[in-house]
């Protein structure tokens, strides 16, 4: 525990070099190198500062407020307004049941919220609690489409649900596992992922609902445990878990990401693709949240991002695999040198707002109104979306034939 507190006292370097170990403000680093000039995403300040989003169902024309958020088998928040948000955190990561956990999760975060209660500081469990179902197996276990008893629509969206799933526990564990940090880190570093996993919740009720009415449910198909691994693997350190997490497994569905929308056209299935689009809108705030983040934690540590990121995945063992959606990264405030030592000049192929259906109306940067095709041809206004360019963690099951990676 000394040790752990030690490494994140320090905000983590690498274990064979010194640097200082007093927080310095994000401007004060003495750092010249050009890594440190990154250019953040436009709407980083709108997203932290949008109200509660009550719109977790989706309705004929998109998004749409629930009614009723709580069920009647929902855990109790005892005295909420006496707990403090690395405590209701817990309750969360505790919670087995996949919608209740979704639901628990967006009542956390809006009573933190409205109730304006501490961080605080808690212990999170070793794990996340989980359904009987799915079935947990290697990644080589995983059904084929083909094999999965699943239409091509539900299965990927299965997978998708699997991933927001875990991104709920992965935000609350950073929340939780952190919080005994909260004078080092600040309060804006726990604001913003308490934020995120809202978000993430939102959009597993959002793939539940569909999956129900496609004739499925969360659990139907085994699914695998990566992305919580990757989670385990960094809960001694901050800088590493900003690295591991947001900017390379988020970053890489950025790379696949537009697949998956034009996958689901194809399939016919626009309502799907409308669900899937409108969660890309709101995923590139994650990855952004995450640059940020990082290049903060390094600034403290007068260290340039670029460079503690390669030394990171090296001393964690995370792989970094290409190719690259470079425009999606810019957007997302990832430079391509972290990355990409080659990609300077390198220009998107196939990942331009160009290759994309003629029925999505996108911007790139900005908060945008954007037309989404219906079903059945008319189109629907949807209110606040965020640059459409990809998910965030789609990954590999954008080709099908393969679980996801990430």
């Amino acid at each position: 525990m000394q040790l752990l507190k030690l490494r994140v006292a320090v905000l983590l370097p690498p274990p064979n070099v010194t640097f200082k170990t007093k927080c310095i403000s994000s401007s004060s680093s003495s750092s010249s190198s050009s890594s440190l000039q990154y250019s953040a995403w436009s709407g980083l300040e709108t997203w932290r500062e949008s109200p509660i989003n009550e719109d977790r169902r989706w309705g004929q024309n998109g998004p749409e407020p629930q009614p009723s958020i709580r069920d009647e088998n929902d855990p109790p928040l005892t005295a909420s307004s006496t707990l403090s948000l690395a405590e209701l955190g817990t309750l969360v990561l505790k919670t087995s049941d996949p919608l209740a956990k979704s639901r628990l999760s967006h009542v956390v975060y809006s009573t933190w919220r409205l109730h304006n209660l501490p961080i605080g500081a808690a212990q999170p469990p070793s794990r996340p609690s989980r359904p009987p179902k799915p079935h947990l197996v290697s990644p080589k276990e995983i059904p084929a489409p083909k094999n999965s008893g699943l239409p091509l629509n539900a299965y990927m969206l299965h997978n998708l649900a699997h991933v927001e799933l875990n991104a709920i526990d992965l935000a609350w564990d950073t929340v939780v596992r952190f919080s005994p940090f909260s004078e080092i880190l600040g309060e804006g570093f726990f604001a913003d992922f308490a934020h995120v996993a809202d978000d993430e919740s939102r959009h597993f009720a959002w793939c539940s609902q569909r999956l129900a009415e496609l004739g499925y449910k969360y659990g139907d198909i085994a699914a695998h445990n990566l992305l919580w691994r990757e989670c385990e693997k960094t809960s001694d350190n901050v800088a590493a878990r900003l690295a591991a997490i947001p900017l390379v497994q988020e970053a890489r569905g950025l790379d696949a990401g537009p697949r998956l929308v034009q996958r689901l056209v194809g399939f016919g299935d626009l309502r799907t693709s409308n669900i899937v689009a409108r969660i890309a809108d709101e995923e590139v705030a994650h990855v952004a949240v995450g640059v940020h983040w990082f290049v903060d934690v390094c600034r403290r540590m007068d260290r340039d991002p670029g460079v503690a990121f390669k030394d990171l995945l090296k001393e964690y063992n995370v792989e970094l695999k290409g190719p690259f959606n470079y425009s999606a990264r810019d957007i997302a405030g990832i430079p391509r040198d972290w990355y990409d030592a080659s990609s300077a000049n390198k220009e998107d192929k196939n990942e331009h707002l160009s290759a994309f259906p003629s029925c999505f109306a996108w911007r790139v940067g900005v908060p945008v109104v954007g037309s989404v095709a219906r079903a059945d041809g008319r189109a629907l206004v949807e209110s606040h979306g965020f640059s459409s360019l990809s998910h965030a963690r789609v990954g590999s099951c954008l080709e099908c034939d393969a679980p996801l990676g990430m």
